[in-house]
């Protein structure tokens, strides 16, 4: 089999295992719902159960269509992080954007709404809490790109994102020493991720903002390969490398920043998912490993999600630790690889 048939073969490997995930993300759940009655919902919009029908279109569809664009998402952004920043542990949260948007949620929950009637969420309900994770992780990328403009050393940038980060995270902690019970809990629930709290008019917001994100990694792919060579190499080619950065920086900003907003930190999946499209497709091209990243992340949203629901159980676990457990053999397995390389040379 030549390597052209080899990564089509591949490309139809993940296509249909993406199409089977997300229709068993719709399928299973706490409710069992039979699967004749399931196509009927999907293919007709009819049923003859009007509380099946309120649990597919209201909550698992939301949900799938959630799972499936958080892992393009995340799974994108890392891929970009780790090409810039050519560090192989560098994921979408690198730059403090997660760290931004939970201090914009923490000084609304356990700051302003101490104070105010927002406590209740009553007049925007969760897009307050939305709006306030966009502004956090707006204003840690207004710094980055300030910083980007005087300074030129990458991992210069990138240690003062970790800075910003940590700095963020300190005045969390602050906040939720001096913080009540309720409030602590509400924040503390919107930390541990949830891809179930998304509606149907959120992600008209969300979809949108991701496509968007995309399209601007998908214009950036001669731009990341030039970058990955090295950016001597990306100015020879006549690149200007302030302005690369800031179009790389501004799609992992909306990218990331987006999913945070919506559904809360989800760690892992942008570190591991693009060394797993690595290691299936065997190349560094961004024009191969780029769709192949995006796919695989949303396969592997989708399952994470469907192993979180605990089909058939009235509980559901929190998609953090998924991801977690999915995630961190990955990340050590490439830390071992790494040094034994290191050893060798």
């Amino acid at each position: 089999m030549t390597i052209k048939k080899q990564i089509i073969f591949k490309w139809l490997i993940l296509v249909i295992a993406l199409i089977g995930l997300f229709i068993a993300d719709i399928i299973l759940g706490s409710v069992n719902i039979p699967f004749k009655e399931v196509l009927k919902i999907l293919f007709t919009g009819q049923s003859d159960h009007s509380e099946y029908f309120t649990i597919i279109y209201h909550f698992r569809i939301p949900k799938a269509l959630t799972a499936l664009f958080a892992g393009f998402a995340l799974s994108v952004s890392g891929l970009q992080m780790q090409t810039i920043f050519k560090n192989p542990l560098a994921g979408p949260y690198v730059l403090g954007i997660s760290a931004g948007a939970s201090l914009g949620v923490a000084i609304l929950v356990m700051g302003i709404s101490s104070f105010t009637v927002v406590s209740q969420f009553g007049v925007l309900g969760n897009w307050t809490i939305v709006l306030a994770a966009w502004l956090g992780s707006g204003l840690i990328l207004f710094l980055i790109l300030a910083i980007s403009t005087r300074v030129k050393d990458i991992m210069t940038i990138l240690i003062l994102g970790i800075m910003f980060g940590s700095a963020t995270a300190a005045i969390v902690n602050i906040l939720q020493y001096f913080s009540n019970e309720s409030m602590l809990k509400a924040f503390i629930i919107w930390t541990m991720g949830s891809l179930g709290g998304v509606t149907l008019s959120q992600l008209k917001v969300l979809i949108p903002g991701v496509f968007v994100g995309l399209f601007i990694t998908f214009l950036l792919i001669k731009i990341l390969n030039a970058m990955l060579v090295g950016e001597n190499y990306a100015k020879s080619m006549g690149l200007n490398i302030q302005l690369s950065r800031f179009f790389v920086f501004f799609s992992t900003s909306l990218l990331a920043g987006s999913i945070t907003a919506f559904c809360g930190p989800i760690g892992f999946i942008g570190i591991a998912v693009p060394h797993v499209a690595r290691i299936l497709f065997k190349t560094a091209n961004h024009k191969t490993l780029l769709p192949g990243t995006m796919i695989i992340g949303g396969i592997v949203l989708l399952f994470s999600d469907i192993v979180s629901q605990l089909p058939g159980q009235e509980k559901i676990l929190p998609i953090n630790s998924i991801t977690a457990l999915i995630g961190i053999p990955v990340i050590i397995w490439i830390i071992i690889k790494n040094r034994k390389l290191a050893a060798v040379s």
